[in-house]
């Protein structure tokens, strides 16, 4: 990755606990964010969450899906034991928000959210992770336990050393039992 535009570091106190942030502006021009704790640098093996950016779920609450639930979670947890979260900014699966609502409005007439993704044009999953990689270079981490169910992630951090896969286990509700069943059978997600 080139051209990448790192903040100063601020804290930033939340209902979780306080946190250190970071933001990185990549080559595109998406701005992601790392949060993490104080103790971060002194931890071995820290836990670390790849969170993809959810406007409708991290910020007003849908629960079609389970992210804001899953960012919870992780800050929370992370807040307790120490790590970080990658605020990944690559919303819908890195479809952006106006092809979501689209696939939202598929979704209402009955396509699951991989055929929904299909017939705007889009793979199932949209999303790259060269940033992630880069953020947990700059930030020193070259070992972690990373908290997911989401195998592409696991993956895609060929140069990091994941030392556990720690999972997410969120409560299935009316509105997204379809959409998780969606992820586990055609994404492979471990749920």
């Amino acid at each position: 990755m080139k051209n990448i535009e790192i903040s100063q570091i601020a804290t930033l106190p939340t209902k979780h606990g306080t946190f250190q942030i970071q933001a990185f502006k990549d080559d595109q021009g998406k701005e992601h964010l790392a949060i993490f704790t104080d103790n971060l640098h002194t931890l071995d093996t820290p836990i670390v969450r790849v969170h993809s950016e959810c406007l409708t779920g991290d910020a007003i609450g849908s629960v079609k899906c389970d992210c804001g639930e899953q960012l919870d979670f992780a800050l929370d947890l992370i807040a307790k034991e120490g790590g970080m979260v990658i605020y990944h900014r690559q919303e819908g699966r890195n479809i952006g928000l106006l092809n979501k609502v689209n696939a939202y409005a598929l979704q209402d007439q009955g396509l699951d959210t991989v055929a929904a993704n299909h017939q705007l044009g889009f793979r199932a999953d949209e999303r790259t992770y060269e940033i992630v990689e880069f953020i947990l270079h700059h930030m020193g981490v070259e070992r972690l336990k990373l908290l997911t169910n989401n195998p592409a992630k696991i993956e895609s951090l060929s140069d990091i050393e994941i030392v556990e896969r720690l999972p997410i286990r969120i409560a299935p509700n009316p509105h997204n039992e379809a959409y998780l069943k969606t992820k586990k059978e055609q994404m492979g997600h471990l749920l």
